[in-house]
């Protein structure tokens, strides 16, 4: 199953809208993802990643709030080869 994931960006690299990079934090798994779709999106924003991409932000609230559902259904240990995830920053 494909699940769009909620994470913090942590840092943001590339100047070009569609090389604009970022580190996201998932929970306490940080990779890089593509910023392109999501030009808005600053450091400390929360965005929802998807097959690598970043599709939209949303608030931390509201990301929080998705760590908790995923945690319930099992589906964030595949972030880490199925080993559970903290929804801790």
């Amino acid at each position: 199953m494909c699940l769009a994931i909620p994470g913090k960006i942590m840092s943001i690299s590339g100047d070009d809208a569609f090389s604009r990079m970022g580190k996201v934090n998932f929970g306490g798994v940080v990779k890089e993802v593509s910023l392109a779709y999501t030009p808005e999106a600053q450091v400390g924003d929360y965005v929802i990643v998807h097959v690598g991409f970043a599709i939209s932000t949303l608030d931390e609230e509201e990301a929080h709030r998705v760590f908790e559902y995923l945690q319930q259904m099992e589906e964030l240990q595949e972030l880490e080869g199925g080993q559970q995830v903290s929804v801790t920053d």
